[in-house]
């Protein structure tokens, strides 16, 4: 494994009967960059991130983060690594308040005695309050998070994905069916996390995804197309007549 390497995909495969979902696919996140996995409808990526995040288990190849191979790890232990993920459709309690839904993912490491004493709200109410803050949700803590716009619990569940502190965000189309001042907002939220850890982001908005990724990777039909630079990627013909081929 590279040393500037966070993550390393090496081979990956992944077969669902006579479905080829990913045929030898290589990616590679450096340390602190945000790195976008982009290609059209069906091309794969959603699929690689489970398999990264270990919802999925490849048919054939490896994913190493850290310097570890982790390719049958649990999501469990993937998460104790360092890893954390946000699918596309929130996980949220609706029936919770913004704040015992974001104190719920901060306590998720803290040991069973201290939970069953409720020594830990008080103790954690500054982290959960500042977090909040940072995500524009710190003036509707006790609201039920069900009420929340879509735009505004996606940015929950992101705060709530960062509670632990992880090296590596997973984040599958966190703008699915915001309004252009939510995306906007969105990249304005994600861009201070790059102090924190690395992102790899599944994302189907190019204009989002090309303002604040480093490096892109494009599937199509399972098998990366181009992967680079940003600025060089969306300029190669080869990703123009992967997405033209599918129009």
């Amino acid at each position: 494994m590279t040393q500037n390497n966070l993550l390393e995909v090496r081979g990956v495969r992944k077969v669902y009967g006579t479905l080829t979902a990913l045929d030898g696919v290589d990616l590679a996140v450096k340390q602190s960059s945000f790195h976008g996995l982009i290609g059209p409808n069906g091309s794969g990526k959603s699929t690689l991130l489970k398999c990264i995040a270990g919802a999925e288990a490849p048919t054939e190849g490896r994913v190493t983060f850290l310097g570890r191979q982790i390719t049958s790890a649990t999501p469990a232990e993937r998460a104790r690594a360092g890893m954390s993920l946000k699918f596309q459709i929130t996980s949220i309690v609706p029936n919770l308040s913004v704040y015992d839904n974001l104190l719920l993912a901060l306590q998720a490491d803290q040991p069973m005695a201290a939970l069953l004493f409720s020594r830990t709200r008080g103790a954690m109410h500054e982290d959960t309050m500042a977090q909040l803050a940072r995500f524009h949700l710190d003036d509707r803590p006790d609201e039920l998070a069900g009420a929340l716009s879509h735009g505004q619990q996606q940015w929950l569940e992101i705060a709530m994905a960062l509670s632990l502190s992880p090296r590596l965000l997973l984040l599958d189309e966190p703008t699915a069916g915001m309004s252009p001042q939510e995306r906007r907002i969105t990249g304005d939220l994600l861009g201070p996390i790059r102090e924190q850890c690395s992102l790899l982001i599944v994302e189907h908005d190019l204009g989002f995804i090309k303002d604040i990724c480093d490096t892109l990777t494009v599937l199509d039909q399972g098998q990366v197309v181009d992967s680079g630079p940003t600025r060089e990627v969306q300029e190669s013909e080869k990703v123009r007549e992967a997405y033209l081929s599918h129009a």
